[in-house]
Formats: C-alpha cells, sequence, structure tokens
C-alpha cells in the first residue's frame, strides 16, 4: 500500500520545493509515496485568510487559530484516506527528540500528517483534540515548521523499501544501532599526499567490513561518546 504524507503549511512553496527537489520526489516517482501539501489559508477566516491572532492573557506574539487547523486537519484526514494507521505530527519543542529509530518507526506507518507550526505555536486545543506525536529536531527554536517537518518526512521517506536503490545502505548509516558511519573514500586514490586506507584497495571483503566496524566503534567513541555509552549499554541488556 502506497504510503500517504499530508502536509499542511501556511507557506506550501516551501515544502514543494524540497519534495521537488530531493529524494522524496524519487519516492512519487516510484509509486511508494503521496504527499498532499495543504495551504493553511485556504482555510483562513475573513476576506484576508486569517490564520493567526494574538494570544488570551496578552505577551509578545502570534498564535495560529484552531478554527482554520480544525479544517485544514479533517480536511488532510480525508485526503490520506481515513485515521486507519494514521499519526498526526506536531514538530515542537514540546515533543522527543528526533532520532533514527524515531525515523524508522514512522517509515512502517500508512498514513501521517504533519502540521507546520509558526509564530509562538498552534492554540493548545488542536494538541488536545488531533494531535498523536510531538516530535523535536533539538532545543532550538526555528522560524518556519516546514524546516523540521520536512527533515521528519526526508528521514522517514528513505526508510521505504524502494525508495533510495540501496536500502541496505541507508539502514548502515550513522546514528543505526547506535553507532556513526564509518569514513568513506573515493576517487583519487591520492590527492595532496592523503592516501585511502590500504584494505579498502584490497579487494578482500571480509577484511573491509572488519575495517568498517572497527572505525565506527572508534569514531563514535571520539566523536560522540554519549552514543557509544548507549551502544554499550543496548549491548550488555
Amino acid at each position: 500500500m502506497k504510503k500517504q504524507i499530508a502536509i499542511i503549511t501556511p507557506v506550501p512553496d516551501i515544502v514543494e520545493s524540497v519534495v521537488q527537489n530531493s529524494i522524496l520526489r524519487q519516492a512519487t516517482e516510484r509509486q511508494k509515496v503521496d504527499y498532499h501539501i495543504i495551504n493553511l489559508r485556504d482555510f483562513g477566516e475573513g476576506n484576508y485568510h486569517q490564520i493567526d491572532d494574538k494570544p488570551y492573557g496578552g505577551g509578545p506574539g502570534m498564535v495560529m487559530m484552531a478554527g482554520p487547523l480544525f479544517k485544514a486537519i479533517e480536511d488532510a484526514i480525508e485526503k490520506v484516506g481515513g485515521e486507519d494507521d494514521l499519526r498526526i505530527i506536531y514538530p515542537s519543542p514540546q515533543g522527543v527528540q528526533w532520532n533514527h529509530n524515531l525515523a524508522e518507526e514512522n517509515s512502517k506507518i500508512t498514513r501521517l500528517i504533519v502540521i507546520c507550526g509558526h509564530y509562538k505555536g498552534i492554540d493548545e486545543r488542536v494538541i488536545e483534540k488531533f494531535i498523536t506525536h510531538e516530535y523535536s529536531i533539538g532545543d532550538f527554536v526555528v522560524t518556519s515548521g516546514e524546516i523540521p517537518a520536512m527533515i521528519f518526512i526526508d528521514s522517514i521517506v528513505r526508510l521505504i523499501p524502494g525508495v533510495i536503490n540501496n536500502l541496505q545502505s541507508a539502514l548502515s548509516d550513522s546514528f543505526a544501532e547506535d553507532l556513526l558511519d564509518s569514513p568513506f573514500y573515493t576517487q583519487p586514490r591520492e590527492i595532496n599526499g592523503l592516501t585511502v586506507p590500504k584494505v579498502l584497495l584490497s579487494g578482500n571483503h571480509k577484511e573491509i567490513n572488519l575495517w568498517r566496524k572497527d572505525s565506527r566503534l572508534k569514531r563514535t567513541k571520539k566523536k560522540r561518546p554519549d552514543l557509544m555509552e548507549k551502544f554499550k549499554k543496548n549491548k550488555s541488556e
């Protein structure tokens, strides 16, 4: 069954540009994913298609209104084919921090709706009524919700079988198995006195695999000791 992904955004051109200029387009061409880019302003209120207003209780900034979002989400649910095996995702600083395991988990979900927040965020009642999962890209804030939304979607779609030419390559990338990936080299064999490790030129695939495994461990220990501790903990369990 083809995966259905709806993106609700007040700036559809940003989403469309990413879809058309990335691996996401290949997913469509290979009949693996249907995208439904929904312009939130189509559901805005009044002559100016208003989608945001001042927060109750005062304070700086604007809040995305519940009314337009309710209508847009209901439209998105219809477009993706209903609520069976559906997740409605909101990129949010309050969410669980995104990682490879979550990307892999969501790659197996049939229907996804992703809401791109702006300003101070969305009316809390939207979260209470519709949102099933909140995810964060880290402990910082970006001005456009399209950025984390497309990060989530790209990392999900590339793990769907048949989207990229070599799925095993994606499954062995950094963070798979809680390890960073090994170093990679290509032509030429030497440049400015810097050479390719001899084992990679040997043709001995057993030795190459051992070298890559050892390199992953060494690189993770040096550059991400936190990941190494996680790897050791998972191995001991």
